[in-house]
């Protein structure tokens, strides 16, 4: 058995150091090198140096001067270590009853009819529950109620909102979007 036993931990020993430190530090250290910004969260600074968010994830803005993002329930919302689906099928009497819910806020938040089209992204959420981006209807359903709030023309706004719109990935994958956090900061920077 002594025979055996040694040389198997002698491979433990090797393959935890080459698969449980060695490769990660490699990997980590291409990252680093190859995609900083990717690498270390794709963070968002302000003019201060201050970190505001990440590019790749979605947070929470309340109030009617903000343009707000996708539900989350990730957590209390938007909490990026609890990141999942619901798991909630279409049928389902609780999401069914959560989305009708949200239906009726969006609604009412951003002075719509109550037989007005909602856009699918503004009342349910994603996979991840932290999508960083609408869809451009979503945004410009809520122009009128930001620009409000803000004392700013809707046409202001509404050019806002094209600007940080963002097309197709590769110009064909997936609908264009609007990057809610980059939209937000540059509501800021108007007089």
């Amino acid at each position: 058995m002594r025979r055996q036993l040694l040389p198997a931990l002698r491979t433990l020993a090797v393959l935890t150091v080459l698969c449980g430190l060695l490769y990660p530090l490699a990997v980590t250290a291409a990252a680093q090198v190859a995609f900083p910004g990717q690498a270390n969260g794709s963070l968002v600074h302000d003019a201060s140096g201050r970190v505001v968010g990440s590019r790749l994830l979605g947070q929470r803005f309340d109030g009617d001067e903000w343009f707000h993002g996708r539900p989350s329930a990730a957590g209390d919302g938007y909490d990026g270590t609890a990141s999942s689906p619901s798991n909630l099928g279409p049928t389902s009497p609780e999401l069914l009853d959560a989305v009708a819910e949200r239906v009726a806020a969006y609604r009412e938040e951003n002075g719509l009819a109550d037989d007005a089209a909602v856009p699918v992204d503004a009342v349910t959420a994603s996979g991840s529950d932290l999508d960083p981006q609408i869809s451009v209807a979503n945004a410009r359903l809520q122009a009128p109620r930001v620009a409000a709030a803000r004392g700013l023309a809707e046409p202001q706004v509404l050019a806002l909102v094209d600007q940080h719109t963002v097309g197709r990935r590769l110009g064909f994958l997936g609908e264009p979007g609007v990057d809610v956090l980059a939209l937000n900061r540059a509501l800021v920077a108007v007089p």
